[in-house]
């Protein structure tokens, strides 16, 4: 696990940017990373918005980490974008600040800042974010990885 800067800003594309510990003030976050500009983020779209779907009733907050201006995340997502807060990076400063190597990843942010990620689609690693979540928030698990789900596959890098 490692700690996200309490600095660092998340712009939602419905409004205003606030730092990440003023996002976790009411609860944690589980969000998933993605890179419109990519085959690797749009594979895993599905998937992922199920994944948030399920946790999405619980005591968390579940959302997207976009690579792109609001625009760009608004056709990328389509009524994803709609269903669940979404933030939008388009210089990656977010990414960076929590540390990721690979798009997608996805990013359980604890309310105390501490982060546990799973890089590109690994359905064993999703799926233990999923039963640490279910233990913290006496939730069920979602089926990792789920009939029509792709094969695993590592992500893109984030930066280069």
């Amino acid at each position: 696990m490692a700690e996200a800067p309490s600095d660092l800003i998340l712009d939602s594309i419905r409004g205003e940017g606030y730092p990440l510990r003023d996002w976790l003030t009411s609860f944690p976050f589980l969000m998933v990373a993605l890179d419109p500009y990519t085959h690797e983020s749009a594979w895993i779209l599905e998937t992922a918005g199920r994944f948030l779907r399920h946790y999405q009733p619980a005591d968390i907050r579940t959302c997207w980490l976009v690579t792109a201006d609001d625009e760009g995340c608004k056709q990328f997502l389509g009524p994803w974008a709609d269903e669940f807060l979404t933030f939008a990076d388009p210089d990656r400063t977010a990414v960076t600040g929590l540390g990721l190597s690979q798009l997608p990843s996805l990013v359980h942010v604890r309310s105390d800042g501490f982060t546990q990620t799973a890089g590109g689609w690994d359905p064993l690693a999703w799926r233990e974010i999923g039963a640490d979540l279910a233990k913290i928030l006496s939730w069920s698990r979602p089926t990792v990885p789920a009939p029509g789900d792709p094969v695993p596959y590592n992500g893109t890098p984030v930066a280069g």
